[in-house]
């Protein structure tokens, strides 16, 4: 399959090289520095637990690139949605499926409304860093939950040979939500102390501030109709044990100097929760204290 991905950093670059080693035609869409250091190596270092090498595939900086895709795999950050999707739309094949590989809830309805085809939403569990330009380290996971479409049986199935687990469900949305709750409870933390979750969840503190973000999202996500796991709070707590090492997407982004997503995570839930008149202080506070993160870096 020729597959593309939009948006080539760390979950899609690891994603890209996953499928590349499976024998698939891969083409990495992402910024210039990036690409020349794929060029230069000859492909893209990944570093994981079973692989440490370098995976031959193609890498531009053009978003045409995605031309006669069969798929492509957007994973461009969540303020960048519609403007990546202006610059791919011209060059997308009728029948290409996108799938959206992003943080928070809309970003595939957001999607659909800019290259006026479907846009297949996706929740993503991966634990990946940028070592460096050209180079990813894979510290853990990397499983999918698809939203249901035509094609989503023949690409979990795709994606699945590629030794990347994906399950398709009719209920993503309420995927995309457990996610969503699990960005909120851990991500603005881990960044605002540039730690790691396994050295966030020991201060004490915390899991009261997590249980009071995981009850308002719950909170907002009922009043949507969204259904999330009466379990979500345990949820949140076991996870920094099976990553202690890997520093929220949040984290990283303000360690670079880039702008977060924390708009849409924490922030969303602040604004759908005063919308439908639901009380969301933490999530409010989380926003406001990376944001004056993001200020202070400026």
């Amino acid at each position: 399959m020729k597959i593309a991905i939009m948006g080539a950093g760390a979950v899609g670059g690891y994603f890209g090289a996953m499928l590349a080693r499976a024998g698939h035609d891969v083409v990495l869409i992402a910024r210039p520095q990036h690409v020349e250091a794929i060029a230069r190596q000859g492909g893209l270092m990944i570093e994981a637990r079973d692989f440490h090498g370098v995976v031959p595939l193609r890498a531009t900086a053009d978003p045409s690139g995605v031309e006669g895709a069969e798929l492509v795999l957007f994973c461009v950050k969540s303020g960048d949605t519609q403007e990546a999707g202006r610059s791919i739309a011209p060059h997308l094949a009728s029948g290409a499926t996108v799938l959206c590989l992003q943080n928070g809830v809309d970003n595939a309805e957001r999607l659909q409304a800019t290259i006026k085809q479907p846009a297949v939403p996706a929740a993503v569990y991966v634990a990946a860093e940028m070592a460096g330009p050209g180079h990813i380290n894979h510290r853990g996971r990397g499983e999918l939950i698809i939203g249901a479409s035509p094609a989503s049986a023949d690409i979990a199935a795709c994606l699945s040979a590629a030794s990347i687990p994906t399950h398709v469900s009719d209920r993503v949305m309420d995927d995309l939500w457990t996610k969503l709750v699990m960005n909120c409870a851990l991500n603005a933390l881990s960044a605002v102390a540039q730690l790691p979750y396994g050295r966030v969840i020991e201060v004490e503190g915390v899991s009261s501030v997590i249980r009071n973000v995981v009850d308002e999202c719950t909170a907002v996500a009922a009043a949507l109709g969204i259904s999330v796991p009466k379990d979500a709070y345990d949820k949140v707590l076991a996870l920094p044990s099976t990553m202690p090492e890997q520093f929220s997407s949040t984290a990283q982004d303000l360690a670079r100097g880039k702008p977060s997503e924390i708009d849409y995570l924490n922030g969303y839930v602040a604004r759908k929760g005063a919308e439908l008149s639901i009380p969301a202080p933490a999530n409010l506070a989380l926003q406001v204290m990376v944001k004056l993160c993001e200020a202070a870096a400026r």
